[in-house]
């Protein structure tokens, strides 16, 4: 079924560097997609793999952004959502595949849902198609993020349509009035937490994100990232959030378990001290600790946007067993 002509432009925007091998499974799985208006931008981190040469080649409809250098998830995103001209902003990793209808069913539930700022999709695992990636994000208490459902086995337990903390960055579809609103993503962050970021700022603002299980994508788990990377980044950027966005009412109240589950984090690092990951872990928490007053500046914007109270707060986010 497609769309018609007063239906909203979707931008989706594609992040990648040194993606030719995912990148044709990619676009054909956006070709193909049964809604209508499209418009599909890869921002190319200065790829060295022809990537570029590919997509001018094989794909000329799409609009390729060539950056010239590595400026991570966060800049390769905010060039691509600068460029786009959609009302929905989609962001999709470079190695995925969409199901047919997954525009579709993103469009249809921004319309059911006038409050939702974010729609999450349900992310399953590229080669293991009945085990989960994602089912929407969590935020819990004590300051940890987390994928929902995440290596589970898809047995019908998230087939409810239902509000979330937040949409993991790898097919997160942004409402283009909340953007204007809550601003893009934080350049800072780079890689990893930035979707959290973005979910607390909407949050906070009023916004809501919803989860649509009948919005698929499989996703080639950790085939662009991971390892000690991601690990620096995870740790430097859980901090960041916690500075940036955390409220003041809920630190008050939640003080203890989220110095606890740091502490954790640490401990496990140190006893798995030989891993690379772990030593990028550890590193990475005192680069966050290090960024924390440049986080806490920006803390006053998020906090002059906040139209929530603590009561809904609480609510969206996950109690710690």
């Amino acid at each position: 079924m497609r769309s018609t002509d007063s239906a909203p432009l979707v931008s989706v925007v594609i992040p990648n560097w040194n993606g030719a091998h995912h990148i044709p499974t990619c676009l054909d799985s956006l070709a193909a997609q049964t809604y209508e208006p499209i418009e599909v931008i890869v921002a190319d981190n200065g790829s060295t793999d022809g990537s570029l040469g590919l997509i001018a080649g094989e794909y000329p409809e799409v609009l390729a952004l060539d950056l010239g250098e590595n400026r991570g998830f966060t800049g390769a995103c905010n060039a691509g959502i600068r460029t786009s001209r959609g009302q929905i902003v989609v962001l999709l990793n470079n190695d995925t595949e969409a199901d047919k209808h997954w525009l579709q069913e993103v469009v249809a539930a921004f319309d059911r849902h006038p409050k939702a700022g974010i729609v999450a999709s349900k992310m399953l695992l590229f080669d293991r198609r009945d085990v989960f990636h994602t089912a929407g994000d969590t935020y819990r208490r004590d300051g940890v993020p987390g994928n929902r459902g995440v290596w589970e086995h898809d047995g019908g337990q998230y087939e409810r349509e239902e509000e979330v903390f937040g949409a993991n960055g790898g097919s997160a579809a942004y409402r283009r009035t909340m953007l204007n609103q809550v601003g893009l993503l934080d350049d800072d962050f780079f890689y990893s937490c930035e979707d959290v970021d973005m979910a607390w700022r909407a949050q906070l603002a009023g916004w809501r994100c919803v989860y649509v299980p009948t919005a698929i994508v499989y996703h080639k788990l950790s085939a662009t990232g991971g390892g000690a990377t991601a690990s620096f980044h995870d740790g430097r950027n859980t901090l960041y959030v916690l500075a940036k966005d955390y409220p003041c009412d809920l630190w008050r109240s939640n003080w203890w378990s989220i110095l606890r589950a740091q502490l954790e984090i640490s401990t496990a690092a140190l006893r798995s001290w030989r891993g690379e990951a772990a030593r990028a872990r550890l590193r990475g928490q005192v680069a966050g600790l290090v960024g924390m007053p440049r986080m806490l500046r920006k803390r006053r914007a998020v906090e002059r946007t906040r139209s929530v109270d603590l009561e809904y707060l609480e609510r969206i986010l996950t109690v710690v067993d």
